[in-house]
């Protein structure tokens, strides 16, 4: 849904470049100008479509409580819910000045904020407490990020070696993930000890079911 919008505005972008004969040294470097008309949709449509993924998070969530519920045979005690948006946009006060920070690969870290920076499909995510670090814009990683894109991971690791790696966690056992195997990522302790100063860990979680749609 973001990815549609993004593209429909991004085409606007260029299209009022070209209007108004803005010479970009690359066309994908278009924008629109805030108090625009086509800023403000922008704007409008971009955290709709914000709110359709927190949305989505909430659905899935209810969704696991209500199984894992009927699975134990009684009510799942919630103690806390961390809803966490990552890759999105907002308008922010940073060093004395109202700025738009665009979070790609990137959560809200502000001092005493929960978050979740998650590993790969088979390792370690945590579960932190943002600590607020002003030159980051009280930012931090999202999660581990890949160290090949899909197509090269597809090409340097096999079906067996996806086996290998899940040992031990339930997952469904297809050709469609071996881009997400575990290697295909970057090692996700050395991102949360480069993140050190930008959050505290709270909890580390281990899977032992990963659900991934085919």
């Amino acid at each position: 849904m973001g990815n549609k919008i993004a593209q429909h505005h991004i085409t606007v972008a260029q299209g009022l470049a070209r209007k108004w004969w803005i010479d970009l040294p690359d066309k994908d470097l278009a924008y629109l100008v805030e108090g625009t008309p086509e800023f403000t949709r922008y704007i409008a449509e971009l955290r709709w479509g914000q709110h359709f993924a927190l949305l989505n998070r909430e659905e899935m969530m209810g969704r696991v409580i209500r199984q894992v519920s009927e699975w134990v045979g009684e009510p799942v005690q919630e103690r806390e819910r961390i809803n966490c948006h990552h890759n999105f946009t907002e308008s922010e006060v940073h060093f004395g000045k109202r700025v738009w920070v665009s979070r790609k690969g990137a959560i809200q870290a502000d001092a005493g904020r929960p978050g979740l920076i998650p590993g790969s499909m088979g390792t370690a995510s945590y579960v932190v407490e943002g600590l607020g670090h002003p030159m980051s814009l009280n930012s931090s990683p999202h999660g581990a990020g890949r160290s090949y894109s899909r197509s090269a991971a597809r090409r340097e690791f096999t079906h067996e070696q996806l086996r290998e790696a899940m040992s031990g966690i339930e997952f469904r056992d297809t050709d469609a993930f071996v881009d997400e195997i575990p290697q295909a990522y970057k090692p996700i302790d050395r991102v949360m000890a480069d993140a050190a100063s930008l959050v505290s860990v709270r909890h580390t979680l281990r899977q032992i079911v990963n659900v991934k749609g085919d």
